[in-house]
This record gives C-alpha cells, structure tokens and sequence, in this order.
C-alpha cells in the first residue's frame, strides 16, 4: 500500500469546500438579487395556517439555498413581533424541505457542466451592462464553483480508500449510525451549513468511503447541526426567538431520535423507489446511483417529519414556550423590526427597514407638535421633547449601524440606492428632533426667565409653526404612503423661506421702535432659524423622492 499524501488531499478537501461554499453564496445571493420584493411577497403570506407556513418555508429556502438563512430570518420576525411561534414553527418545517433541493441537485450528474457554468456566469457577472443578466450570471457562477468544489473534494477523497485507519472508521459509522449521526451534527455545526455537510457526504458516498447505511445516520445528524445557527442567531433576542429556535431544535432533534430506530426501513424504502443499484461499482472506482439514494433519503425524512409534526405544532409550541421562560431586558432605543442577522437577507431587510423608518418618522411629528402646544399654551414641554429627541438619536445610531452592515453584504446597485436614501431621511429625521429640541429650549428659557414677546411675535411664530408642521406631515405622509396622491407639493418651503426673511424684518423694525426687548428678539431670532431649519430638511426628505432614481424605495 502506497503512502498517502495527506497535504494533497487535505488541500483538496479545504479547496474543494471552499469552492463549495462560495458557490452557494454566490448562487443565493444571485437567487435573492434576482427575486427583489418577491421574496418579501412571499413573506407577506404568512398566516395562521400551518400549510401556507410550510408552504412559505419551502418556497423561501429554494431561493435563499439555505435552511439556515431561512430560520435566522424566522428568528429575526419573531423577534420584531412579526411572526409569533405557531407562524415560526411551520415556516421551519418547510424551510427543511427546501434545504433538501441542494442535495437534489448535487446529485444530478452534470460536474462536467461546471466548467462551461463558471465560463459563462464569469462572462455575464463581468461583462454585462444589464443589471439583471448579471445577478443571473452569479447563480450561474454560484452553480459551476458548487459542482467544481463537489468535483474536487471528490478526487481528495479517493486516495483515503487505502487507508485503513479511515476504512475502519466509515465501518464503524456504518454499524454506529447514533454516533455517525454525531458526527454529522458536530460537522455541520463546525461548517456553518447543512448543504455542504450533504455535500461532503455525497462526495465521500460516491467514491466509495461510505455505504448508504453512514451516509443515511450523517445525513439525518446534519439536520441536527443546522439548528445550532438558528440557536446562536436567537441568543439575547426576545423570549419568543429563542423559543423559536428551539422549536427548530426540538423539531429536528425527535425527528431524527425516532428515525435512528426505523432507519432500516427508510433505507428499505429508498432502495425500493430510487433507480439504481445504491452499491454498483463503476469501472473507476465510484459508485455513480448512491448521490441520489442520499438525497431522496434526506427529503424522504424532512417530508416525513413534517407530516408527522404538523398537526402537533401547537404542542411543540406549548413545550417552548414552558422550556424558555425568561424575558431579556430590551435596550432603550433598539429597533423593533431589525437585528444584524436579518442582514443576511437585504431583500426582506430592506422591506422592513423601510417600515422602520415609518415608525420613526412620527417621533419628529409628535416633537413638532409638543413644541407647538408650548408656544400656544406658554408652558414647558422640554421633558418630553427631549426624552423623545433621545429615542430618536438612539435608533438613528442602532439603524445606521444596521444600514453599514447591510451595505457589507454582497447586494445589488437598486438595494444600494435604496441604502443611500433611506440614510438620508433618517439623518435628515434626526436633525428635524435636534432644531425642535433647540425649540422647546428656547421656550422654556423663556418662562425660566420671564421672556416674552410682543402680541405680533408670538402670532409670527405660530403661524410659521404652523406651515412648518403642515409640511412636515405633508412630506412624510406622502413618503410613507406614496400612492396616497399624485404629486408632492413643496412651496411651504419656500414659503417658510419667505416667511422667515419677512418676520426677521418685521423683527427689525420692531427692535428699532422699542417694541421688542434684546432679550426675547433674539430668543425670536433662534426660534424662526430652527424653524426655517425644519423646513430645510423637511425638503431634503421630499427631494429623496422627487429625485431617486429608483421608484422601488417606495413600494419596498
């Protein structure tokens, strides 16, 4: 027997998963682009019925190619209030039957195909002036890099046929399949993806490592260690998201505890329907049927749990929901509907970003209007314009984090536009709280020291107030509800322009007569420029829509 070359098949394994996993990336994130607000359609078909959940998990795991990206995103829901559990749980069952389409395909015999796939994916994603036909070229390229990598990983495992230490191993997982099963999970948790541990298993399987009996006990274990990042994804989130992702646990954990006992039959059952002898030989040595025995077998159990779970969800539900009691204190501030992991997806991210930003406009309406009660009603509301200017200054930072990291990922030039204006209006919201706080100072500067202004100036102030409020509600109504009327009307801005150069004449005048103390003109002074202020960037927020070159910002 011939020495191995252990730094031969050690860099042909790494190389060849490595090829693996980007081309899955790739092709996910190709699939995502190409899909835009599709996905966030499909997401918006979540109801109480368990068979669209399933439905939905399914449809949203073919797009995304992973089960592990689908259940993160199910956590993320969870935890903005969006889903509850009953929701979550279904949406996981199907979401393992999408995962098990990877398999189907790596089973397919079209590695030679990969070559021609990179060639042309690399032609279109370089070369192509259209934007589409270049997210289709990185699915394309997505799938030649994933059968390249499969291809390689392939030929490094051939040469582990001569060594007994692992022939001895693959035949003790083969008699063992609770402890293969072990291995499976362990594995894919150390991988970080339930498709490239298939993957490995299918490349082992084909070159003779395994035999169907290891390969069937990996491949249920997988399904196990493809929880664990749901699990991680759920850690100081809401008491509902861990209960979520321990539902996924559950769900995969019993389902795989009871088919170890009836795996015999399952592998029965498999031999029974798929074509081809699962231990035929070929003359180079592989076994060419096995690929697709493995993955009829890991959709045949992910099939068989859901039907078997489905109409007990509710009781899982009840399980975790005794199991995960405690609630974690929400920081002050924290966005309801987005954490870093929903990142994973920019076309659901930005779909409820946009929502987000909804939620946070109105904290800007309600400072204007606190601040106009004061100045009608000459009292104080600085106490609570503040505490709401703080709210606002604590989700502009946590969402313009989310937007860098968003900005991080390998997202197309529409999601990247739509980035860019949706950081515009929430600086733009910000600093609408920061001049209505100055506001509310002014004012309760006043009554601190008995300032007041003459009958004329306080009408000057109310009235611009007045506009000024108008045309914030305006702009921000229209920007939330873009389909509410046909055009924006922006001349309040300039009529709160004129406005302001109108009374600070009138100030003027007002000053040289002695009709105005120092004292309260200049607080007058302060109050109209952060009006006027207000208005500035009231318009910067209307000019995101009349300008932006891409009209899915608003029907994200």
């Amino acid at each position: 027997m011939h020495e191995l070359n252990w730094g031969a098949i050690l860099f042909g394994f790494i190389g060849g998963l490595g090829l693996f996993l980007y081309g899955m990336k790739l092709m996910s994130e190709g699939l995502q682009k190409t899909a835009g607000s599709s996905l966030k359609n499909i997401i918006e078909k979540f109801t109480s019925n368990r068979f669209i959940g399933v439905l939905v998990g399914t449809l949203v795991t073919v797009i995304v190619q992973s089960s592990s990206a689908t259940t993160v995103m199910v956590v993320s829901f969870v935890n903005a209030g969006l889903m509850n559990l009953f929701q979550a749980l279904s949406v996981v069952l199907g979401a393992n039957i999408g995962t098990t389409i990877t398999a189907q395909l790596i089973a397919f015999k079209i590695t030679k195909f990969a070559l021609p796939a990179i060639g042309l994916g690399v032609g279109l994603a370089l070369f192509s002036k259209d934007a589409r036909k270049r997210y289709y070229g990185e699915i394309i390229l997505g799938f030649g890099l994933l059968f390249f990598g499969l291809s390689v990983m392939k030929q490094a495992f051939i040469p582990l046929k001569e060594a007994k230490e692992f022939a001895d191993l693959f035949v003790y997982l083969s008699v063992n399949p609770v402890a293969a099963a072990a291995a499976g999970a362990i594995l894919t948790v150390i991988v970080q993806s339930s498709s490239a541990t298939i993957g490995i298993t299918i490349a082992m399987a084909s070159t003779g490592l395994l035999d169907f009996h290891a390969a069937a006990a990996l491949v249920l274990g997988e399904n196990i260690g493809t929880t664990i990042t749901a699990n991680l994804a759920a850690l100081g989130g809401s008491r509902t998201a861990k209960q979520a992702a321990f539902g996924h646990f559950l769900l995969n954990f019993f389902g795989v505890a009871y088919m170890l006992i009836f795996l015999s039959f399952l592998i029965k059952f498999i031999d029974f329907y798929t074509p081809g002898a699962v231990d035929f030989v070929a003359a180079d040595g592989t076994k060419p049927y096995i690929a697709r025995h493995v993955a009829n077998l890991h959709t045949a159990f992910n099939i068989i749990n859901m039907v078997i779970f489905l109409p007990f969800i509710h009781i899982l539900a009840r399980i975790c929901e005794r199991v995960i009691k405690s609630e974690p204190k929400k920081k002050k501030g924290q966005l309801l509907r987005l954490d870093d992991n929903m990142a994973k997806t920019p076309s659901i991210a930005i779909a409820q970003a946009k929502i987000e930003v909804e939620e946070m406009s109105k904290l800007p309406i309600e400072m204007l209007k606190l601040t106009q009660e004061a100045l009608v009603t000459n009292c104080s509301k600085l106490k609570e314009v503040k505490k709401i200017e703080a709210k606002l200054d604590e989700l502009n930072h946590e969402f313009s984090a989310f937007l860098t990291l968003l900005t991080q990922q390998n997202i197309s030039e529409r999601t990247s536009h739509i980035i860019n204006d949706l950081t515009h209006v929430i600086h733009n919201l910000e600093k609408i709280g920061d001049h209505v706080e100055n506001i509310a100072r002014f004012k309760d500067k006043m009554l601190k020291k008995d300032i007041s202004f003459s009958h004329d100036a306080e009408q000057e102030v109310l009235n611009l107030m007045d506009v000024v409020l108008r045309f914030t509600e305006q702009t921000i109504h229209f920007y939330n509800n873009p389909g509410s009327i046909t055009t924006l009307d922006t001349s309040d801005e300039d009529l709160i322009d004129n406005m302001r150069k109108k009374f600070k004449n009138n100030h003027m005048k007002r000053l040289s007569k002695g009709n105005c103390e120092i004292n309260s003109g200049i607080v007058f002074v302060d109050i109209i420029n952060n009006l006027e202020k207000i208005g500035d960037h009231v318009y910067n927020i209307a000019q995101v829509m009349m300008y932006s070159k891409d009209e899915t910002l608003h029907k994200a």
